[in-house]
Order: C-alpha cells, then structure tokens, then sequence
C-alpha cells in the first residue's frame, strides 16, 4: 500500500493514554493508517524536523456565522475611549457602500472605552438616517440609533419591553440606545434575514481563520431563529460552504429551540422537532446537525444572567429568556424527538433549571448519543458540581473571557462567587467533563492562548482569577480541546486523538507545548506551521 501522507521526523502527541507518542504518522483515504512507520511508501513525504504533531482543535462552542459577519463589520474591538469609536463609526460611514442600508459595527464593550455607553444623540449626528447596530461583544445586547429605534418603532416613551428583554430608557422615558437581549431581535427583523450567499462568504473568512489557527471542527452554537440566527434557512448556507469548498473546517450545528415545531408521527404527537424527523445527529462527519441551542438566560456583563443572589451593587438578579414552565416542556418536547439539549445558563440560577430540566429528561427517556450540555456554566456553586457529574452533562466554560472581563466579573459577583466562576479543575476533579471553547467572537477563539489561560488564569491586569487550584495542567488544557471537545460533540469515535483509523485532522506546530509549559514559557506564542483535515492540507504558514 501507498500512503497518500508521511510526516516523518515529528514529535507527536496523540492524545491517546494507550500511545501518547509517535514519531511519524501515515494517512490515506483520509484516515490515519500507521503511527511509527517512517519507511512505508507515500506519494507525499514531509519531514517536520522535530515539529509537533496533535490532533486538530476543536472549538465546542463559537458562533462561526456571527464571527465572520463581523469580519466585514466596523470593528470597534481596538477603541479605548468613545472619542475612539465615534471617529471609528465616522470611518465606517465614509467607506459604507451606497448599497448598504445599515451600519453595522461589532466588538462592542463598556469597559474598554471607559465604562460608558455612547451618547445616542452624538450617533445620530454621525449617521444621519441611516440606521446603525453596534453588538456588544458579549452578543447579549447591541446599540442603536434613534432611526433604528425609530423603524422599530419602539422609540416611543411607554413602548412595552418584549418578554426576556429590556429597551433601556433614562429617567424621562426615553430611549438610550441599549437594547437587551429579545428586544435587540426586535431591530434585528428589520436586517434580516441575511442572504444565504453573504452568509456562505462569512464562513469563507471565518473558517479560513480556523484553518490557520489549527482549527478543524467547530460547533455553530446556535442558527435560523432568536437574536442569534441570521437567516431561517442558514443551514443551507452551510452546505453551500460546503459545496463550493469554503468550509475549511468540520461543522456541527444546533439550531435554536425557536426552530423547533409540532411534528407528527412520533409519539403521542407532542413532539418538536424538524420536518421528515430530523434530529441531533443527522449528517456526516463535514456537517453534521447538533444538540437543540436553548437560551435559558442572558450575560454576566449585561447583568441578565439568573442568579440567586443579587448582583453586587444592586437587586437585580437577572431573569430567564421564556417563562420556566413553558421552556421546560419545549425542552422536553424536543427531547422526547431525538433532540439532545444544550442549554445556555450562566447564572446559578439557571443551571438549577437547566440540570432540574436535563435530569428529568433523561430520566423518563434515557441518555441520547449525544451528550446533554450546558453552555458557560459560568457562575457553578459547589453544591452543583455532583449533579453534573452524576448526569454526565458536559460543560462548556470560556476561559479566554478572563483576560477582557475578570475586573468586571469581580465588581459584579464578590470574592465567594468568583471562586465558582468559569470553574477548570474542580469541574474535573468532581468528574464533570470539560470541553474547550471560545464563544467566539464573544471572546478570543485562539486554542493555544486558551491553553496558557487555563494553566495561569490570569486576567488582563496579570492577577490570578479565582483559587490557584482550578488551573489545569498542560496535558488537560490540550484535552479540553481535543479529546474531551470530540466526546462532547459525540465525535471522539472519529477525531480528538491520533490512532490508525481515526480521521486524520492535524495540527503542527514549532514546539511542543508539553515543553515550553515545562521550561516556563507562554504555550500561546507558539507558533501553527500547518492544518491539514483529512489529510488534506488546508493552512500552510507563510
């Protein structure tokens, strides 16, 4: 036999405990086919000299649509004042092309400008009648112009908020600017829906960049419906990108639980789910449908995450998306259907609900293939962590939201609640499994920044976040993005370590992390030499 690939003189890090290293690796077909065989024939030999080899990254849990959308957007990520980003959204204005109704701008955050919102009258004096949407970075909430609020029409002093939202207005009535949660789909309906082929050019650059990061499966968190979906048939712009061959990485994708309808044929006919009884799982190993997306409650920074104890400085304790009652049967509906469940809470309050939910689910109708999952599992009390364990629900914390966001998390929760807050090694320790993420373009996607963040927990001030204890090692770091991402994606079967027939997605670096963490250095600066998915190369450096 012929191999199609030979990386030969590599130092590779299987992530397999039976055989944690290698020295070449052989593929064909797409598949790895021999690991520590440098002298098997192959119409491809590449000697990595003494480069690193590890399974490609898996990011369980981005917004990959949103993310390459924004590429394209006024980027307001570098402003460190309003004078800043009003002189941004001024460039934006100049360069918006005629055909363009709206100005779109992203990477919005309070705290890297000052603290302070913009002034909706100083927007309106630079974007006239043209209608403007800023999303904050945490994607939970955006700012508008008065002619967005205007053809909203939700502008109007005594304008009643949508349920699980909030158009903030100032002590006359009137309105700021800032539109919480539901209220942002409320402008959003006037853009959308996007057309399919912008989207399919979003996932173009998105997933290019995956590429070059060594990216090579992700999990769309959540399309088609809600704040967070761009168009009801996105999923087809998903196999567009697929078949033009600009998806440049493996997809799963939830879509929302507002997707979701009465079918019937299964059951008693209460079931929701997709036309033909489509549900989590259909597909293949390019694309392939995931858990049912389900937002139980809203952002940290935002203040609408549930928790159970006031915020600190105020009496808020944030509030669900949809009444409990009726998200809780939706949720069971979809369940009973096929759907598995990947529920969004960040507050404690909300993985009460969200564990209560899973718990009763799997229960009365057994564990699916797919693992259940709560998203961010951000804000976790101790008495939690069994609960999870014992219904095996995979969690999903973002670690790269430390750096931006730890001051900000520590005014708003108190020293005791920020020892639970994107917890690491207590998650482990209690037998929760952790699968690595970015919740990007939330915060930064890049892996081996996220595997550095995992071992410091530093934040941008270079302070330690939480207790020392919930740093990972190096070796666990890298499973939260390989191994441990595969399983919860219900892949590891196929991805997430290197061994004779697996798939052969790839990493290779300039070094390997297990050495540079030893020696002291910073794992985030090295450097991705090549991605291949498949075998087939799809980013080279240089």
């Amino acid at each position: 036999m012929q191999l199609d690939l030979l990386l030969v003189n590599a130092t590779v890090l299987t992530m397999d405990p039976d055989r944690p290293t290698a020295s070449s690796l052989g593929v064909h077909g797409g598949r790895i086919v021999v690991l520590d065989d440098p002298d098997v024939p192959a119409a491809e030999t590449v000697d990595l000299g003494g480069a690193t080899v590890l399974p490609g990254f898996v990011d369980a849990h981005c917004h990959t649509a949103w993310f390459g959308l924004g590429l394209a957007e006024v980027d307001l990520s570098g402003c460190t004042s309003l004078d800043e980003l009003y002189a941004a959204l001024e460039r934006g204005m100049a360069a918006k092309p005629r055909d363009e109704e709206w100005l779109m701008a992203t990477g919005f955050l309070p705290a890297t400008v000052g603290g302070s919102l913009p002034d909706i009258d100083v927007l309106d004096r630079i974007t006239g009648r043209t209608p403007l949407f800023v999303r904050h970075t945490s994607g939970h909430a955006a700012v508008v112009n008065s002619e967005a609020l205007r053809r909203a029409e939700i502008f109007t002093p005594g304008t009643p908020d949508p349920v699980g939202g909030r158009v903030v207005r100032d002590d006359t009535g009137r309105a700021t600017g800032l539109v919480e949660e539901t209220a942002q789909a409320v402008v959003q309906e006037l853009f959308r829906p996007y057309p399919v082929d912008r989207i399919v050019a979003a996932l173009d650059r998105a997933t290019a960049r995956y590429a070059a990061e060594g990216i090579t499966t992700f999990a769309e968190a959540g399309v088609g419906a809600g704040w967070i979906g761009h168009n009801p048939s996105e999923l087809q712009a998903y196999q567009q990108a697929r078949d033009a061959g600009v998806l440049h990485a493996r997809a799963q994708v939830m879509p929302v639980l507002d997707v979701l309808h009465g079918i019937s044929g299964l059951g008693d006919g209460s079931e929701r789910g997709l036309d033909l009884g489509l549900r989590t799982g259909f597909g293949d190993d390019e694309l392939r449908l995931g858990p049912v997306k389900v937002f139980v409650d809203g952002s940290l920074l935002g203040e609408t995450a549930a928790v159970t104890e006031a915020f600190c400085g105020g009496h808020s304790t944030g509030y669900f998306q949809e009444n409990p009652e009726q998200m809780a049967e939706a949720i069971h509906a979809a369940y009973r259907a096929g759907w598995s469940v990947a529920a969004h809470a960040i507050g404690d309050r909300a993985i009460d609900f969200a564990i209560d939910v899973i718990t009763r689910c799997q229960d009365e109708h057994g564990r699916h293939r797919l693992p259940n999952r709560i998203e961010h599992a951000s804000i976790t009390r101790p008495d939690q962590l069994p609960r999870l364990a014992a219904a095996g629900i995979v969690v999903t914390p973002q670690i790269g939201f430390l750096r931006p966001m730890a001051a900000q998390f520590r005014r708003l929760l108190g020293p005791e609640r920020t020892d639970w807050t994107y917890r690491g090694r207590s998650f482990l320790d209690a037998g929760v499994r952790l699968a690595g993420s970015s919740d990007r373009p939330v915060a930064d996607g890049d892996v081996l920044r996220s595997v550095q963040a995992w071992t410091d927990r530093l934040d941008g001030d270079g302070r330690r976040f939480g207790p020392a204890g919930e740093r990972l090692d190096v070796l666990q770091a890298l499973a939260a993005y390989t191994s441990e991402a595969a399983k919860a994606l219900g892949m590891f079967d196929r991805i997430g370590s290197l061994a004779p027939g697996k798939l052969a997605d790839l990493v290779v670096l300039e070094e390997n992390p297990l050495e540079v963490h030893r020696r002291g250095g910073s794992v985030e600066h090295i450097g991705v030499r090549a991605t291949y998915r498949g075998g087939r190369l799809t980013h080279r450096a240089g």
